[in-house]
């Protein structure tokens, strides 16, 4: 079992930056792949950016350039570094953590969750 906590969001406005960081339970976390998704009020949960075992990355088209996810496996913790922001990127920011050596894109490809942290940003 993986308990995920996420933290670091906040209201802030259209061209600040925000660091969401998510700390994961457990002894294995350099074997997990973990993910940052959002869900807006009326959408569906999307995906923000992911990252395998190994490092390898990937992130939706509309933050690439401007997000940057990363991992520290000592401290059993992935960072989602948010620049630019604009108010399209307000939403409920979630982590999400599978065994696995990919960047995996899908929610339903992820077995824990977070609680979520919102991020609002106002133009």
């Amino acid at each position: 079992q993986v308990q995920l906590v996420e933290s670091g969001g906040g209201l802030v406005q259209a061209g600040d930056s925000l660091r969401l960081s998510c700390a994961a339970s457990g002894r294995t976390f350099s074997n997990y792949a973990m993910g940052w998704f959002r869900q807006a009020p009326g959408k569906e949960r999307e995906l923000v950016a992911a990252i395998s075992s190994g490092g390898s990355t990937k992130y939706a088209d509309s933050v690439k350039g401007r997000f940057t996810i990363s991992r520290d496996n000592a401290k059993n913790t992935v960072y989602l570094q948010m620049n630019s922001l604009k108010p399209e990127d307000t939403a409920v920011y979630y982590c999400a953590a599978r065994r696995g050596s990919y960047a995996y894109s899908r929610p339903r490809e992820y077995d824990y969750w977070g609680q979520g942290t919102q991020v609002t940003v106002s133009s």
